[in-house]
């Protein structure tokens, strides 16, 4: 059973990320040697957008082309009407419990996210990130760089 990884915005844009720091060199060769080693790597739809409405804004054309490229490389998860009701459930399970994640007016990407790994529904899941915070109380989540590749 191959590993399965999420990405959340943070790793999607050190990749897509055209002034090459050493963070971002690493974080695309991390990437890539997952693949190489039969790991699926996945895009889910709201990190997607969580990247691509930052591009779009700062009207920066060749980034969007990068996350276009980034997302026919690997394998795509689109937002389904599971994900989203899970996403409600989880949001109202963290206010219940006194610990939201957002404020209460937001959408709450990060619930979205966690539904779109819990609706997969696949065993060996890790959500790759930049800060796993509120992620890791609902799913296994790791900083990408924690993610062992071997």
């Amino acid at each position: 059973m191959s590993q399965v990884i999420l990405l959340d915005a943070g790793p999607i844009g050190l990749v897509t990320n055209l002034k090459l720091s050493s963070e971002s060199v690493a974080c695309a060769q991390w990437v890539q040697t997952l693949i190489a080693l039969g790991s699926r790597v996945i895009i889910p739809e709201i990190a997607d957008y969580e990247v691509r409405r930052e591009l779009l804004r700062a009207n920066k054309v060749r980034g969007v082309a990068r996350l276009n490229e980034l997302a026919q490389l690997l394998e795509y998860l689109p937002i389904t009407t599971a994900a989203m009701r899970q996403a409600a459930l989880c949001w109202a399970q963290a206010r219940q419990q006194g610990q939201p994640t957002a404020s209460d007016k937001t959408i709450d990407g990060d619930m979205i996210l966690v539904a779109q790994a819990v609706t997969l529904a696949v065993p060996e899941i890790v959500i790759a990130t930049t800060n796993i915070g509120h992620l890791s109380r609902f799913v296994p989540a790791e900083l990408w760089q924690n993610i062992t590749t071997s």
